[in-house]
């Protein structure tokens, strides 16, 4: 029996409205950009017992600048390519429902790319070339995602970059500029970060399956298949825990077990993935991956900063 047909989103949006724009940037996701860096600012505390706040301000808003890029880019670039059919169930697009205009949601690319690269200068004088690189990098990537010729988000790869830069680069780049180092700690609690934020892109992908097969996008899930898509989604999900004990050894702290808390939540969402039918239930399911992440960093930094006053 074949699947019954998704329902398309409704949406009763004014156009150009401020609720136009919180779809655009998917204002609910923004929770992946600001968990690094209160992870990567906790541990920098644990190690030095100090924190530059004005610098860990900085990192946050050009995280969540670097976020809602990456979304606004994703928006338009989706639809420019026309790949927005009647078939797809995800959360809804401002370009292509006709809430913004291409041209608006590109000129709001350009100003948050530019107030990025603001927020970065004064980051840039104190530590240099290694910020400068992460920044660039980070900024590329977020316009790359659904940009250029060959958009990363059109091959198997997009879960690496999310896990590389909203995981590993993210934590660590919050702890180096407050260190000036990246810790080994930092870079363990970096990979656990990236591997929650990619689990999100995984049930993103995981629930386009046939329809961005059918629109040419070759995404981990269309190149190897629902059951490969799912076993990944499981070892991202359950990965950060596994490493949770390094975490303890690598602090020599008994508090970093406190992530733990969140074990059986991420055992219950992959349990769930696979048996989820097909349509809107997919987007209840990806915003509980974003609050797992959320908990996890929570639990993670709370956990650091006991440690540090204790």
């Amino acid at each position: 029996m074949s699947s019954p047909a998704p329902v398309p989103v409704r949406i009763e949006v004014r156009p150009g409205s401020l609720d136009a724009w919180r779809i655009a940037i998917r204002t609910r996701t923004l929770w992946i950009a600001t968990v690094p860096v209160f992870v990567g600012t906790s541990f920098a505390y644990l190690a030095s017992g100090r924190v530059d706040v004005l610098f860990a301000s900085l990192a946050l808003v050009a995280s969540v600048l670097l976020q809602a890029i990456a979304n606004l880019q994703n928006d338009v670039g989706y639809t420019a390519r026309g790949a927005e059919t009647g078939t797809r169930v995800g959360l809804p697009r401002a370009t292509s429902t006709g809430l913004l205009t291409a041209r608006e949601v590109r000129l709001a690319i350009v100003l948050a790319v530019a107030a990025t690269l603001l927020i970065g200068l004064p980051l840039v004088a104190r530590w240099g070339l290694p910020v400068l690189l992460m920044g660039l990098a980070s900024i590329v990537a977020a316009l790359g995602y659904m940009g250029g010729p060959r958009p990363i988000a059109y091959t198997p790869l997009g879960e690496l970059m999310v896990f590389i830069f909203f995981g590993l680069i993210a934590v660590a780049g919050s702890g180096y500029i407050q260190l000036g180092t990246v810790t080994p700690a930092l870079a363990t609690a970096g990979a656990t970060i990236g591997a929650l934020a990619a689990a999100v892109l995984v049930v993103n992908n995981h629930r386009d399956i046939a329809h961005d097969g059918s629109t040419g996008r070759q995404t981990f899930g269309v190149m190897f298949g629902a059951r490969a898509s799912a076993g990944l989604y499981a070892v991202l999900m359950l990965a950060p825990f596994a490493a949770v004990p390094l975490l303890v050894w690598q602090t020599d702290s008994q508090l970093l077990w406190l992530p733990m808390l969140a074990l059986p939540g991420a055992i219950s969402l992959v349990r769930v993935l696979p048996k989820t039918p097909p349509g809107l239930a997919f987007n209840g399911l990806l915003m509980r991956t974003v609050m797992l992440q959320l908990i996890f960093g929570a639990m993670l930094t709370i956990g650091t900063l006991l440690a540090a006053w204790l």
